[in-house]
């Protein structure tokens, strides 16, 4: 996804105050409770103690991993907590993208010596690492991009401008990040279909008491986030796909947030394309990936046109080449892909598992430390929200708070973290947002805690 800037309009002044309303989730009670109830997805409750998380790896070998975490920002050790925006990237993914370009740098297919094999070898491994990380059936419904944000244009144009017009429809919510906006408005601008938004209830899941009104015969496709940039909510995806199938409307799933976090399957989800980006789990920048049901691919028209997406080519027209490399026109980001598959093989490691329960205990740690603190509110309480935080504190505008923190050695997000619609439905222009990947810390939470009270002492709370 495009990056998720630091300000929006109307949350440009310095003290903005924070504006209460009756439906804004308060921060919770400071009673004590030993347990709360997690229920995934699928329902299955998930019980987190009180306190702090004990990780199921060796936390301080897993840190020395990634470079980054060891710098000091202001003198203070690095606490980065904007895992939601990017991650860090371990030595292992570093090093294989360094290897790459020192030992296999070439261009890929249709090569008939022994580098550009190599390359081609390493690149459509990736793919297969993709293939399997997501249980896709078919290593060809792979189909490599520059992120999440290309992944949904990629399926809005060559998708939607060829199978939408008048009187059709597009689904989406009022929880997406722009990605999952922008390209479906210039989609029914541009065919005469209608747009329109499934509502949030008070407590700001999405509303799903009266899906035959918002899923139709006119419903053509839906598109949701899996997982919540802002508050981390998981949105009960498969209850949505049955009600979509049932009308004979696609699927299209924003897993940008929830590949890296917790095991995928797009075959248990039954969603026809899954878009994700490489550079929020672990890869580097630069690579994403689309998902898509190969009968889908091979009705479609291309996205771009140049080399290596034709099969042949004459003055006045030409033919396609063979999914998946219809849709990747032109030298494709191959050490980026390269990376993106040393990065799966890390995670599948540590294993995806524990790494949603380790991230669940995280968040609900935060939660409760956080919610101690005078005049805080704290967004969402969604009973499978994990990994991200939004907050506020009265009297302190967002960037306010972030650049306090940032002095503290603290790296947050505060804007509207892409999803204008939602902060309008939340009553603010923006939130500061701490969001959790599996090598951060309980001791981490602990100095978040500190210095948003030395930031409130500081402005004079």
């Amino acid at each position: 996804m495009e990056p998720e800037h630091d300000v929006g309009s109307g949350a440009t002044q310095a003290g903005y105050v924070i504006a209460r309303r009756r439906c804004l989730i308060v921060s919770e009670s400071n009673s004590a409770r030993s347990t709360t109830a997690l229920p995934s997805e699928e329902g299955a409750p998930y019980a987190v103690e009180t306190g702090p998380p004990v990780p199921p790896w060796d936390l301080e070998q897993v840190r020395r991993d990634f470079p980054a975490l060891s710098q000091r920002m202001h003198g203070k050790p690095l606490v980065y907590l904007d895992n939601a925006a990017t991650s860090q990237k371990p030595r292992q993914v570093i090093a294989a993208v360094t290897r790459y370009y020192e030992e296999s740098n070439a261009n890929v297919h249709r090569a008939i010596y022994e580098l550009g094999e190599r390359a081609t070898n390493a690149y459509e491994s990736a793919r297969r690492k993709v293939a399997e990380f997501i249980n896709a059936e078919d290593w060809r419904s792979i189909i490599f991009t520059r992120g999440t944000t290309e992944a949904i244009n990629l399926v809005a144009y060559a998708w939607g401008r060829h199978n939408l017009g008048p009187g059709d429809e597009i689904l989406i919510t009022k929880m997406e990040h722009h990605s999952n906006i922008i390209p479906w408005q210039l989609l029914a601008r541009d065919t005469g279909a209608a747009l329109r938004y499934l509502p949030l209830t008070d407590d700001y899941t999405l509303d799903l008491k009266d899906m035959s009104k918002y899923i139709t015969g006119s419903t053509r496709i839906v598109a949701l986030v899996h997982q919540s940039n802002v508050f981390g909510t998981v949105n009960p995806v498969r209850d949505i796909v049955q009600q979509a199938r049932a009308v004979g409307a696609l699927i299209l799933v924003d897993g940008a947030q929830s590949v890296p976090h917790f095991p995928v399957d797009v075959m248990q989800l039954g969603c026809d394309f899954l878009a994700f980006s490489g550079h929020k789990m672990l890869g580097p920048t630069g690579v994403g990936v689309l998902y898509a049901r190969t009968d889908l691919l091979e009705s479609m028209e291309p996205f771009h046109g140049g080399g290596e997406m034709i099969s042949t080519v004459d003055l006045q027209r030409a033919t396609w080449n063979q999914i998946p490399w219809k849709f990747e026109a032109g030298t494709p980001n191959i050490a980026q892909a390269v990376g993106l598959g040393a990065a799966i093989d890390y995670l599948n490691q540590l294993g995806m598992d524990r790494i949603a329960d380790y991230s669940k205990q995280l968040t609900q740690y935060s939660r409760e430390v956080l919610s101690q603190i005078p005049h805080i509110t704290i967004y969402g309480h969604a009973p499978t929200s994990s990994s991200s935080l939004p907050f506020n504190v009265e009297g302190i505008h967002p960037h306010d708070m972030a650049q306090l923190l940032d002095q503290e050695g603290i790296a947050v997000r505060a804007g509207h973290h892409c999803a204008q619609p939602l902060m309008r439905c939340l009553g603010v222009a923006a939130t500061t947002r701490a969001s959790f990947y599996f090598y951060n810390t309980s001791e981490e939470i602990d100095r978040l805690a500190e210095g948003i009270n030395q930031a409130v002492a500081f402005m004079g709370g």
